[in-house]
């Protein structure tokens, strides 16, 4: 058996009691960009039982991504109804001398993006968005779910798709399902690897 590289990460750890180690693995599972798979490798790496470390680090990050729809849900209400009460005296007296810009932003779609600056770079956040815009317009609510970690974390594929109008149900639904496989799918690379190494 050869010496882990991590064996100094694995002694830190090793120094928690057993039960605040998954506790350790979630709450890295609800950072974005590194979820639920990358928390669960790390547990792995690092000695924690395999499923207790994937089933940690998908509960992180399932927590994160409720947190981010439900409040997310609340934010999008609320814009939508402070919009309908601004378009309202537009759609009463037209041409009562009210400002243009009020109906159009009313009729915009909330969470639609500004026109990009041609002279700005897009941000790896922004080419995401438009990756999973999409991938959303394709394959549904489902399909976009399953493949959006290639492009953005679930929190803000979450947020994402709660700006579009999707219902908070569907939303949870399908990031359950991709943090749940995701995370499964790394958990068991990060096991073959430790295994075939010989660092367990």
């Amino acid at each position: 058996m050869s010496a882990s590289p991590y064996q100094g990460l694995q002694d830190f750890v090793a120094g928690f009691p057993e039960f605040v180690q998954p506790l350790l693995v979630a709450a890295i599972g609800m950072i974005p960009y590194v979820e639920g798979e990358g928390s669960a490798a790390l547990g792995i790496l690092v000695g924690i039982n395999p499923l207790v470390a994937a089933i940690a680090g998908a509960a992180g990050n399932i927590l994160s991504v409720v947190l981010v729809v439900v409040f997310g849900a609340r934010a999008r209400d609320a814009v939508v109804a402070r919009r309908g009460r601004k378009a309202e005296p537009v759609r009463v007296g037209a041409g009562s001398g009210g400002d243009p810009a009020d109906s159009a932003g009313a009729a915009e779609p909330v969470g639609a993006a500004d026109p990009a600056d041609p002279a700005e770079k897009p941000s790896r956040t922004a080419k995401g968005r438009r990756r999973l815009s999409a991938w959303l317009v394709r394959f549904g609510v489902p399909g976009a779910s399953l493949i959006a970690p290639l492009a953005l974390p679930t929190q803000l594929t979450a947020a994402f798709f709660v700006a579009s109008g999707v219902r908070k149900g569907w939303v949870i639904l399908w990031q359950v399902v991709a943090i749940v496989l995701w995370t499964g799918l790394v958990a068991a690379a990060a096991l073959g690897l430790v295994t075939v190494l010989g660092w367990a």
